[in-house]
């Protein structure tokens, strides 16, 4: 945590001491315009952590309070440090011609210029990225096998991922996911991780997650609803998130597999964060798990993490993960890929294996996206005759 910490303040701390220094060398402000600009930003530097620790407090209402400034702040920063250092590596690079071709700097590309451009640039796409967080997108995925008893011809799995019910996912968001659900008619609900989110406790709130939990256990769906664990769920008291999913109507597989009459095995897997959580991980072990199972079935995995372990891409037909976001703002997709290099969308893995890796249908931290809309995703398994 120390470690987290440290490297969070100042990394977050850089991005506005270099937003601070443009915005002044651009404008110019008097004394006690800089002086408040500067408070402000060093009061939204800390913000993070005066949510957590409100929340860790009990503090819900003054968490929420702080959360929102706060954290549509960071979206906001992200997007003006990113446009500000796009313009100023093109002033370094006009720079470069001048020396080395003695070309002409262009008169656009001046400090002041260039940092009131990304300001407006900023303020637009900031806009932008609070409304395409509450764009929910259908996105459809087909599968055909030859794995499903004679008498299923399809069937219908959808799959939410990342929804991050906390402070800022409330109700009136969780709605607007679950009607994308409910006109999708799934036979099959799952949920790959990161549920819930936030250390909520206060009796208010728990009435609000109460009344969550019997929107998601509402959505019908005749073959079952299943969850995993996300990181979250760690983060956010692993007993509460448990119990909260189980009141949505979930069944939570925690390492184990279930064998559904219409003829698919859903198997789900915890997440990694509960090794560093001092939860000690379920056995059996994923590889161990999967080998386990019947191969004639259609073997569905859900795991949280967008990445196929060498000794079990071959024991499954299609694995559903999240947990990326698709970097929720660009850039920062491109961070991600660094660590998760399997794209969000689906992809075809060794042996004829398929992973769906969702962005997501919430979102953490800023409730903004930019370049990563929600998603929904509703994949039909379509029966195949063997012989054909």
């Amino acid at each position: 945590m120390s470690l987290f910490l440290i490297s969070f303040l100042s990394l977050y701390g850089g991005m506005h001491v270099y937003a601070f220094a443009r915005l002044r060398g651009a404008f110019s402000p008097g004394p006690a315009t800089t002086l408040a600009l500067a408070s402000w930003m060093a009061l939204m530097t800390i913000a993070p952590l005066l949510v957590r620790m409100a929340e860790g407090a009990g503090l819900e209402r003054t968490a929420r309070l702080t959360a929102w400034p706060g954290y549509i702040w960071m979206g906001s920063i992200l997007i003006f440090c990113t446009a500000l250092a796009t313009a100023d590596t093109l002033r370094i690079l006009a720079w470069l011609c001048q020396r080395i071709f003695k070309t002409t700097i262009p008169a656009c590309l001046n400090a002041t210029i260039t940092c009131e451009i990304a300001l407006i640039l900023a303020l637009i796409v900031s806009g932008y990225a609070l409304y395409e967080a509450r764009s929910i997108r259908t996105e459809q995925v087909t599968i055909t096998t030859d794995k499903l008893p004679p008498g299923v011809h399809s069937l219908r799995v959808v799959q939410i991922s990342d929804v991050h019910i906390g402070l800022l996912f409330r109700e009136s968001r969780l709605a607007e996911v679950l009607q994308a659900v409910r006109d999708a008619r799934p036979d099959i609900l799952v949920s790959t991780g990161d549920l819930v989110d936030g250390r909520l406790s206060r009796e208010d709130v728990i009435s609000q997650l109460d009344r969550m939990a019997a929107m998601l256990a509402d959505i019908p769906a005749k073959g079952g609803k299943f969850a995993i664990t996300g990181n979250h769920e760690y983060y956010a008291g692993l007993k509460q998130a448990l119990e909260f999913t189980r009141k949505a109507g979930f069944s939570i597989l925690r390492d184990q597999s279930v064998m559904l009459s219409a003829g698919i095995t859903i198997s789900g897997v915890d997440d990694s964060a509960g090794q560093r959580s001092n939860q000690p991980p379920a056995p059996p072990a994923e590889a161990g798990l999967l080998r386990a199972l019947p191969p004639g079935q259609f073997q569905l995995l859900l795991k949280h993490r967008p990445l196929v372990a060498e000794t079990g891409n071959r024991h499954f037909d299609l694995q559903l993960s999240g947990h990326v976001h698709k970097g929720q703002i660009f850039p920062f997709n491109l961070l991600v890929q660094l660590k998760f290099p399997i794209p969000c969308g689906t992809s075809s893995a060794t042996n004829g294996t398929t992973i769906h890796v969702s962005r997501g249908s919430g979102t953490w931290g800023p409730p903004m996206r930019l370049l990563a809309p929600p998603e929904v995703t509703v994949i039909d398994i379509i029966g195949q005759s063997p012989d054909r």
